[in-house]
């Protein structure tokens, strides 16, 4: 994106969303076991109710909303149209919507997945979009023009808290480099000389126990699933992360959606996280 460009970057309007509201991040993730939990039906009129019950909820107190396109997509086209809905009034509410779409591809395809979410003319347009680069990085790089194009981020698949992650991430190049630590050093590398902070960011597992051999300090932030229902906590994060844990954006998802469809419940909820994370984070 261009200096004199009147769009400001997902790094710099994320930033001041974690600084006024707490460092957490929200998933959406509307799948048949959760709505039953909720009371709902598993078809198109418990997703609405259950996307439109979490925005309305907690949209004016969450930096970010993670919604995951898949339990939406397969609803086929009328998910897809409550999926616009939802990042729709997310956004409208001010709050920043990431896209977990773990899109990937080459060429011209990789330009449509980009189109598809990172073009302002699009009705799935998110403020950022998560990617995967094992087609290697260079395959990603119509996903990043366009983000900085049109001010939005993306989250790049680094160092995966699932077990099968490790086979491919940490897999170790002729370099001496792992393949993780290699996405690292390209992100670092995008967010070059931002301020305050870059807008292409690693997804890095909260649980995966001490990283000091990863540099993390990329200049930009780290999506950080695991919080909650898959064993970590916010106390957990420092040692994680160490000295670049003032970027990391802990992705709750089930830790806070099971206390619905009780909308007080909810906010309680999601009030806790945003607050042992704030103190974890800071101390």
């Amino acid at each position: 994106m261009s200096p004199e460009s009147p769009v400001t970057p997902f790094g710099t309007r994320l930033r001041a969303a974690m600084d006024a509201r707490g460092p957490l991040c929200v998933g959406i993730d509307p799948h048949a076991a959760l709505l039953a939990s909720w009371g709902l039906d598993d078809d198109i009129a418990g997703l609405e109710r259950f996307s439109r019950t979490v925005v309305e909820a907690l949209a004016d107190s969450v930096a970010v909303f993670k919604p995951q396109a898949a339990f939406f997509e397969r609803f086929g086209s009328r998910g897809v149209a409550v999926l616009e809905r939802t990042v729709a009034d997310a956004r409208a509410a001010g709050t920043l919507v990431v896209m977990d779409a773990k899109r990937g591809d080459i060429g011209s395809t990789m330009a449509a997945y980009a189109s598809a979410f990172l073009d302002p003319a699009s009705p799935l347009f998110s403020d950022a979009l998560t990617v995967s680069p094992y087609l290697g990085y260079g395959s990603l790089a119509p996903a990043v023009e366009l983000a900085r194009e049109s001010g939005a981020g993306l989250f790049v698949l680094a160092l995966t808290s699932n077990p099968e992650g490790a086979e491919v991430q940490r897999a170790v190049r002729e370099d001496g480099r792992t393949v993780g630590a290699t996405m690292l050093a390209h992100l670092a590398a995008e967010n070059a000389g931002a301020e305050p902070m870059g807008s292409f960011g690693a997804v890095v597992g909260a649980t995966l126990g001490d990283l000091s051999s990863f540099d993390l300090d990329i200049n930009g932030p780290l999506l950080a699933p695991g919080i909650g229902a898959q064993g970590a906590t916010a106390a957990d994060l420092p040692a994680v992360f160490g000295a670049a844990v003032g970027n990391v954006v802990p992705n709750v998802s089930r830790g806070v959606l099971k206390h619905g469809p009780d909308v007080a419940a909810l906010r309680a909820s999601a009030k806790q996280f945003a607050e042992e994370i704030r103190e974890a984070v800071s101390a």
